[in-house]
């Protein structure tokens, strides 16, 4: 036996009615719907592309993993024996030290705030060939320390000359001499390095980063304990990152944090996320809104067919039944521009992908936009749509009371 709610829906949905202006609020809503569903797929896949871009574009400069403290900004590793005892673990490649600290950085007449890393041998073979670098691409020539600058710190200080005799000065507090208020500098430290590159490594690291010898930068900060504010594990070819995460971790035990590049920049990504999610809930409202056609289609039907209402009724079919071919009217028309939005989205997705039709504007690494569908995405749009087409088609289809 058919199932008579969705047999009767489904003609209602199908045949045509005597008043042609239902044919076109149906039009309508399913149109719209469609158009909302597929341009929730297309930007939901845009959002997930640029979140693999940006995951892309950190590698260059960001470890595999990052060893921190848990608690304060620098720990001495050699007290503790860590460089060896990550040695140890299965898939490690190489170890670095860094330390890192807000500088205050002078070049001729220019001043900036700066973000100062002193890199060890270790850092700057495993790294710098990562790097887009520009001039000499090393930290030392044997007799004098050099300085690598990024692309937006050398901006900030209205270009650098490199290898020339026009020092960059780097100045911070003194962690042990007390504020002087006749000679403020007498307080500060200050080293001068020459400028000897300008790199490129992802956009926060364009904008304030600058390299030096960890040296340097430990004479500065007037530390003299082998102090460091991490280490920096790059990983062998086809390592799996989580299992030498958690094997390091248990190693180095609770004092310790073992990141990951995203947890190592766990507020950009959590900021996408929260855009993404923002972005997906004003789109499914448009589409919701949009499905509210389906009040004015389902209610002049319910009016059309006010006849075969009281017919049903003189048959046997109780309100409940009666008002579930409604429901499931409303109900397919929802789920039509939910598939036809899902086919055209998919579609849109898949060619981006594979011909890369809209192009990306300006002078970035991708040429076209990139585009990556995730299942759960689908699956929400699917369920948000399919779920708000039942609700309004349900309440809509309560009037039929009027009709005994």
């Amino acid at each position: 036996m058919p199932n008579v709610p969705l047999y009767i829906g489904g003609r209602y949905l199908f045949a045509k009615k005597s008043r042609s202006v239902i044919n076109v609020i149906s039009g309508i809503c399913v149109g719209g719907i469609a158009v909302g569903v597929a341009a929730l797929v297309i930007i939901m896949s845009v959002y997930n592309g640029f979140e693999d871009l940006i995951r892309k574009s950190l590698g260059s400069a960001d470890p595999d993993l990052k060893v921190s403290a848990v608690e304060g900004k620098v720990f001495a590793p050699d007290s503790v024996a860590a460089v060896d005892l990550i040695y140890d673990v299965k898939g490690v490649e190489s170890v670095s030290r860094t330390l890192e600290e807000q500088v205050f950085v002078v070049y001729g007449q220019k001043q900036s705030l700066a973000r100062a890393m002193g890199v060890d041998r270790r850092y700057e073979e495993s790294t710098f060939p990562l790097l887009e670098i520009y001039g000499t691409p090393a930290l030392d020539l044997g007799h004098e320390s050099l300085v690598g600058i990024s692309k937006g710190v050398a901006e900030a200080l209205g270009g650098i000359y490199l290898n020339t005799q026009i020092p960059v000065e780097i100045w911070f507090p003194s962690r042990h001499r007390g504020i002087s208020a006749s000679n403020p500098s007498e307080s500060l430290n200050s080293i001068s390095l020459v400028p000897g590159s300008v790199f490129t490594a992802g956009s926060e690291y364009d904008n304030r980063l600058i390299l030096l010898p960890l040296d340097d930068l430990r004479g500065l900060l007037e530390y003299d304990g082998g102090e460091v504010s991490a280490l920096n594990i790059r990983l062998k070819e086809g390592a799996s990152v989580q299992g030498v995460q958690s094997r390091v971790k248990e190693i180095l035990g609770p004092a310790f944090k073992v990141e990951d590049r995203v947890e190592q920049n766990a507020s950009l990504f959590r900021m996408m996320k929260y855009e993404k999610l923002a972005i997906f809930l004003i789109l499914i409202a448009v589409v919701i809104i949009v499905a509210f056609s389906i009040t004015g289609c389902l209610s002049m039907l319910i009016i059309e067919k006010k006849e075969d209402i009281r017919t049903l009724r003189s048959l046997g079919a109780r309100d409940g039944t009666v008002r579930s071919i409604f429901v499931t009217e409303g109900s397919l028309i929802a789920l039509l521009g939910l598939a036809i939005g899902l086919v055209l989205g998919i579609a849109a997705v898949v060619l981006q992908q594979q011909f890369g039709f809209v192009s990306m504007p300006g002078a970035l690494s991708a040429t076209a936009y990139p585009v990556r569908m995730n299942a759960w995405d689908i699956l929400a749009i699917t369920g948000g749509v399919a779920l708000a087409g039942w609700a309004i088609a349900f309440f809509t289809s309560r009037q039929i009371r009027e009709y005994r």
